[in-house]
């Protein structure tokens, strides 16, 4: 395709510096997926598997309880059940209250009892040494897909599937942990000599694994991304057909940030607050009646998800003005033995994009305080963890998003140590917000054919940022007023400093302060991307603006 320089700059900014990496980009193909055989282990993995379908073993899929963990199972499971002769084939997801994360003792019980010799851990399981060799004292083997940091040991499982490890040279590292599930499928099918085609019906899983757990949108995860959108906007499962219709998402408007913030949350709901078994339930159902019923349980789980997030986010806030001294530090850590534990990383997300800098929110009491970790301003969460690992009973997660477990007495020691930790690895200017756009354009280069060209570099997310522009010396072209409740937000009409360019319209989401100066007609700097707005019907182009800095007279 003929593109713009504005969009040529973009690629090479991107590391797309020639006519075939660009093709590639813009047409992504399932054809260029990597080889699941090139995973470390895989073939022992896949063996074990055939073994156990052949032999009509029981097998039990575990899965974390959150998005990437739930979808993980229902893929598998979907899967299992549908193109091979498996039986006595269950899946458990562990109680976030009773178990917390990862594979437990009762679990590895649950399956001895429902007799099943193989467990296959979904989105979770790789530093989990005891509990596996525990399991292979009953007789159980374990099949690990993960796709979190590895410890410098593996557990002694059958195989142990994450393209992490140090040892595996796989060529896509951010898998989410559904992607390492939907890999093991095609390994399957490529042993088995099946059609390739048949893992690709379950995509629409895999786009929302990759949206919820924000991995790199790049490589192998861009292909399944765009392929599993395309399939959301067409033919979606029954399922996730109902959780649309709960969202009221029409197909055709299903975006990487719908699913973050309209169809993910409600899957995490279950796990949140009562068990992620009943989103699995749902994931799994086959009839409409069925999936609408299991859709409005989990709209109730995420009506009191949302209460609770805005209480414990506000008695966070009050605990932060009543104590400044904590924002002195470079983490943020914040503690209080009655908060809620599934809505803390929801609070610790928050928070660290409020204040920019790491957020751990801990809960509970004893030696079993849990928190749930968010990062910010780039710093590598997991690698500062690691640093304090001594003072941890135990942690695992990515670099921007990580959990742990401590003893109550050394949550202040904790606090010490990452301060410390950041004083001496990240720089205090990391730690100040700062917006770096990809371009700066004249608002005459803001034309339809540019939409058209950024839209076609979707889906956006992490790896591939929605492109973030300035333009400078702008005015109010007339009709720029402040809305929204409390009059927080700004709806601009704008133009250049001579009035020359046609009017553009603009939404500035809670920068109202800066009204007064805008409507006096003064000159002021926009940082923003483009979007189009289907509001009402007919598209239209509207810049999406996340600062405004005003020049002054």
């Amino acid at each position: 395709m003929e593109m713009s320089l504005v969009v040529s700059r973009l690629l090479v900014r991107r590391g797309i510096r020639s006519v075939e990496a660009a093709h590639s980009f813009f047409n992504p193909r399932l054809e260029e997926l990597h080889d699941p055989c090139l995973m470390q282990d895989m073939d022992r993995a896949v063996r074990r598997l055939v073994l156990a379908i052949d032999q009509g073993e029981g097998i039990m899929l575990f899965g974390d309880y959150d998005v990437d963990g739930t979808t993980a199972v229902a893929l598998l499971y979907n899967f299992l059940r549908s193109h091979t002769p498996a039986t006595g084939l269950s899946y458990y997801i562990p109680d976030r209250y009773d178990e917390g994360y990862g594979i437990s003792r009762r679990a590895i019980d649950e399956a001895h009892a429902r007799e099943a010799s193989l467990i296959i851990a979904l989105d979770c399981g790789i530093k989990a040494h005891e509990e596996v060799a525990y399991a292979r004292e009953l007789g159980i083997d374990f099949i690990v897909c993960d796709h979190h940091q590895p410890a410098e040991t593996l557990p002694e499982a059958v195989a142990v599937l994450d393209p992490k490890r140090l040892d595996d040279d796989y060529p896509c590292k951010h898998l989410s942990g559904c992607g390492v599930g939907f890999k093991l499928v095609q390994g399957y099918l490529q042993h088995r000599g099946m059609e390739p085609r048949i893992a690709f019906q379950y995509l629409d899983l895999l786009a929302i694994s990759i949206a919820a757990d924000i991995v790199p949108i790049v490589g192998e995860n861009r292909i399944l991304a765009y392929h599993g959108l395309k399939q959301l906007n067409s033919h979606p499962s029954i399922p996730i057909a109902a959780i649309m219709r709960l969202c009221q998402l029409e197909t055709g408007d299903v975006d990487m940030g719908s699913i973050i913030f309209k169809i993910a949350p409600r899957i995490n709901a279950s796990g949140r607050m009562m068990n992620g078994s009943q989103a699995v339930e749902l994931l799994l159902s086959r009839q409409d009646d069925e999936a609408e019923q299991l859709c409005q349980r989990l709209e109730s789980c995420n009506e009191q998800r949302r209460e609770l997030d805005l209480e414990l986010t506000n008695e966070a806030l009050e605990l932060i003005a009543s104590r400044p001294a904590l924002l002195e530090r470079r983490a943020l850590v914040l503690y209080r033995p009655d908060w809620h534990k599934g809505v803390l990383g929801i609070v610790a997300s928050r928070l660290a994009e409020r204040f920019h800098r790491p957020t751990i929110i801990l809960t509970g009491s004893g030696n079993e305080v849990s928190a749930s970790a968010r990062s910010a301003g780039g710093v590598n969460l997991y690698e500062a963890l690691e640093a304090c690992q001594d003072c941890l009973i135990n942690f695992g997660g990515h670099p921007f998003a990580s959990g742990l477990t401590i003893a109550e007495e050394r949550i202040e020691e904790l606090a010490e140590r990452l301060d410390h930790y950041l004083q001496s690895h990240v720089a205090e200017s990391s730690l100040v917000p700062v917006l770096e756009a990809d371009d700066e354009l004249e608002l005459s280069a803001l034309t339809p054919q540019l939409l058209r060209e950024l839209s076609a570099m979707a889906p956006f997310g992490s790896g591939n940022e929605m492109p973030l522009f300035v333009s400078r010396r702008l005015r109010d072209a007339g009709g720029s007023r402040v809305v929204g409740k409390g009059d927080r937000h700004i709806k601009l009409r704008l133009t250049d400093a001579y009035c020359q360019s046609r009017p553009i319209n603009a939404i500035a989401l809670r920068l109202s302060k800066h009204a007064p100066h805008i409507l006096r007609q003064q000159l002021f700097d926009l940082c923003y991307t483009i979007e189009e707005n289907n509001f009402y019907g007919s598209g239209f182009m509207q810049l999406q603006v996340k600062d405004i800095h005003p020049i002054q007279p």
